[in-house]
């Protein structure tokens, strides 16, 4: 198990997103929606998701690129 700083300590949430994250890109192969992420966290407002991925892009701990373009945004097939 790696070791973050107290300075960087993640919140339980937090916790919870990146696991799920992680999670979801072995069953998949891609990374969720913001929708699917705040679904399987128990999040409600994408906003929320938004500003937790945001903590932890400044914390370098996930890094985000956007969705692919050739993905239905009704089905994601």
């Amino acid at each position: 198990m790696s070791t973050i700083a107290p300075s960087y300590a993640l919140t339980d949430r937090q916790r919870r997103i990146v696991a799920c994250a992680r999670e979801w890109i072995t069953e998949h192969g891609e990374a969720p929606s913001m929708r699917e992420l705040g679904a399987a966290v128990g999040l409600t407002s994408t906003s929320s998701v938004a500003y937790q991925l945001r903590r932890l892009r400044e914390r370098m701990v996930v890094e985000t690129r956007g969705r692919r373009s050739d993905r239905c945004p009704h089905c994601g097939k």
